[in-house]
Order: structure tokens, then sequence, then C-alpha cells
């Protein structure tokens, strides 16, 4: 795994472990609670930049720290199901980034209307928790890790851009522009989102990289 060192909450630095190769994050305790919006975007753009790289992740994970067995956690947040590994000594846990996006909001269950213009274009995708391929005529579910084929949520989009441009002017003199330029910068990420499916490489983004990787590359690249 490669050590990755973030910006946490109150200038408070964070360091957690990432594996490029399928996608997974180790976070000593509870530091996953204490990312800032910046360090948020900073993980997207890493995890994005590898994903060619990925492969499925092995079984038998051990902890970092004391290398005992993990043991899988089911939990909630909202209304949101996700999973992760811990350590039965609670030195930290393991969590793809599919399900650290489910811990996050940042994504939601596709619609019928999306699935079925899925299988006008598309026999299959790579689910986008373990890269096993979806064979879309026979579910909506990765039959390998039971997750659902799932789409970045722009609501949780548009509050991480506000998240960051209300960071960026903190500490600043308040600006009396700045509500204007958030409701923009809603409206620019809203009109991003309904542009994704109508760029001629969407479906080739989606087959490559699945939906939830699809739709990460297209948001970065608009975030520039």
């Amino acid at each position: 795994m490669t050590a990755l060192t973030l910006d946490g909450h109150h200038g408070r630095p964070v360091a957690i472990d990432l594996c490029h190769a399928c996608q997974h994050i180790w976070f000593d305790g509870y530091e996953s609670l204490q990312l800032a919006p910046a360090s948020v975007l900073k993980l997207f753009r890493e995890v994005s930049a590898h994903q060619a790289s990925r492969h499925p992740p092995s079984s038998g994970a051990m902890c970092l720290r004391c290398r005992a067995p993990l043991r899988t956690v089911k939990d909630q947040q909202r209304s949101t199901r996700f999973e992760y590994r811990t350590c039965p000594d609670r030195h930290g846990r393991l969590i793809t980034f599919f399900n650290f996006l489910r811990e996050k909001d940042f994504i939601r269950p596709m619609t019928a209307a999306q699935i079925d213009d899925l299988r006008k274009h598309l026999q299959s995708v790579n689910c986008s928790n373990c890269g096993a391929p979806v064979d879309l005529a026979k579910g909506t579910a990765c039959a390998h890790c039971g997750s659902p084929l799932s789409m970045l949520d722009v609501k949780q989009a548009q509050g991480l851009v506000d998240a960051l441009a209300t960071q960026a002017s903190a500490g600043r003199a308040i600006d009396p522009a700045l509500a204007l330029s958030l409701e923009r910068a809603r409206r620019d990420v809203n009109a991003a989102f309904a542009s994704f499916e109508r760029q001629p490489s969407w479906f080739e983004d989606i087959a490559s990289a699945g939906t939830i990787g699809a739709e990460l590359s297209s948001f970065l690249r608009w975030l520039g």
C-alpha cells in the first residue's frame, strides 16, 4: 500500500494507506471522519488516476499494524448501507473506495430508466466495488459482491464544490459575491452531470471503468 498524507479538519494531518490496484483504503481509528473537503477531492483524483491498473483484491486481508485477520462489519450511514473490514484490536479499518463513497453518501443506486439505457448499449459493465463483470441481462447487482449498479449523487457533488469554495474563502475578508458564486457552481455541476450521458465516450468509459469510475473521471475533468 502507498502512504498518503491528507489535510484534516482544523489543519490536522491525516495519514492513510491506499492500495491503487484493488482500490482499498486503510484508516487508523476513525480518520475517515476527519478528512477535509479538499482531501476528499484529492482522494477522488488519486483513485481515478489508477483505475486502469485496477484488479480485484485478494481475500484474507490482515491488519496493517498487528497483522491480525480482519473481520467484516456491516454499517449504515443515514439510509445508506456500507461495509468495511476492521482490526479486532481496533487499530484501524480497511474499506473499498466504493464503500467509502457509500459512507460519505456520494453515490445512489441507478434508476430503472438508466439501467435500461445501459442495456441498449452494453452487455456487461465492471462492478464499481470489486471490478467483477456484471451481466446486465441477468441482473442489476454484482453477482460476486452484491453491490448494486450505482451513480454519483449530483447533490453530494454540489455540496463538495460548495465546501471547497467556502474552505478556500476561510480566513479572508467575506466576499459579498460568494453566495452567487456558489449558486453558479451548483448549476454548473448539475449541467455537467446532465451532459455526462450525452458525451460520445460515455459508454466506452463505463465499459472500461464502471459507472462510478466513468462519472468520477468526468466530474474531475469538469473541475479541471
